[in-house]
Parts: C-alpha cells; structure tokens; sequence
C-alpha cells in the first residue's frame, strides 16, 4: 500500500528506471541482517509474492499463515504480511547465521531494497532509500539486476495494476461507508488472490489477470 513519504528526506533525489545504474548493491550483505529486523508488519505480500512462496516451498497459503504470514488491515483491506519474532521483530524466515532461508523467493518489497517505489500517474519508478541500509561500501549495479524478476516488465505491469486496483477499492469502501461490507470485500480479495490455489500448469500473470477482471466486475471498481 502507499505511504505519505518526503522524497527529499528519504531518497538521493532521483527516480529510476529498469535500465539505469543505482548505488543499490550492498556486496550479498556479509552477514548483515538489519533490514530483516524491526519491520513490524510493513512486508505487504502481494498475490505474486504469496504465489512464489507457496509454488517454491510447496505449502498453502493457510499452512503458512501458521507461523510465517500474519494478516493485518491496511486501508480497510485485510492483506498478509511477513510475520515477525522476538523483541527485535525478526523475520521468521531468517536462520540460525542472520541469512535469508527463501532468499529465492523473497517477496518483491524485500528484493528490490534499498530501492523503494514511486507510485504516480498510473504507473512507478524506483528511488533509492539513503537511510534505510546501513551497509557501506555499496555498488552501483543495474535495477534489472538488482531485483533479479524474471518477466520484468509482465511484473512491472502486475505491480501497476494490483496497486491502483488496490487504490480505487480503498477509495470506493471509503465512499461505502459500511463495515461490514468492507470486511465482506476483504474476505473475498483474500480468498480470491490468495487462498485460491493457483494452476501451476499455467502463466501467473494470466491468472491473476483474469482474476482481477473479475473482481473489478463484481465490485464496480
């Protein structure tokens, strides 16, 4: 979801596309593990996210709500997010050495960092997030690279498409005014993008397509 930011306070100024060089690459982070903890609840999955961890480690969505998902509202609309331990909020999927245990299947908020996203006008950019990596010296390395996506512009155009529909359904619960019916919408946005099981037999992106279509249908976003 969106977040009210200063870009003057946060980034080095610039936005970036796939093809630009970005001081980014923090050398495999030798044993740094300070952005995998005190995150609260702040790593959204999107439906992508869920669908490669669940394809990747072979378990249901329900299964990993068990203990590494947790749900929260964000907006008025119930999404998971990466669950956390202990007193320094930990990702549960970190091992025993501080590194990550689904590094192949980290969710895109985790695989684009220190990079952020600049959403406007349809569409978004990266920026570069100054204070958030503590890790010195970083290198410069190609976006494409750094977020390591396979499909990239396939997933640039599902980032697009699950944030403004995310976007306009706020705004339309907003403008309904009725708890209950948000929390019907939000039962259905869960189960329909994330407790639905995918078909492995087919593209991703194709299904969730489909999907999305129908649920701007059934509802009027």
């Amino acid at each position: 979801m969106e977040r009210e930011i200063d870009m003057k306070e946060v980034s080095d100024g610039r936005l970036y596309g796939l093809r630009d060089m970005v001081k980014a690459d923090c050398g495999g982070c030798q044993g740094c593990s300070d952005c995998c903890e005190s995150m609260g609840s702040t790593i959204i999955l999107d439906p992508y996210d869920v669908w490669r961890l669940t394809t990747g480690l072979q378990i249901s969505f329900d299964e990993l709500l068990q203990d590494k998902l947790e749900l929260n509202v964000q907006e008025g609309i119930i999404l998971p997010n990466m669950k956390t331990e202990g007193e320094s909020e930990r990702c549960g999927f970190l091992d025993e050495k501080g590194r990550c245990s689904v590094h192949a299947l980290r969710p895109g908020l985790c695989r684009i960092f220190p990079l952020g996203r600049y959403y406007e006008n349809r569409s978004f950019q990266y920026f570069l997030q100054v204070h958030e990596c503590k890790k010195e010296p970083k290198l410069k390395v190609r976006v494409q690279k750094w977020i390591d996506t396979p499909d990239v512009k396939k997933n640039e155009k599902f980032i697009i498409d699950w944030h403004y529909f995310l976007k306009d359904l706020t705004a339309s619960l907003r403008a309904a005014d009725s708890g209950e019916y948000q929390k019907t919408v939000s039962l259905y946005i869960l189960k329909s993008f994330y407790q639905k099981p995918w078909d492995l037999d087919r593209d991703f992106y194709e299904q969730f397509h489909e999907r999305l279509e129908e649920a701007k249908s059934i509802l009027k976003v």
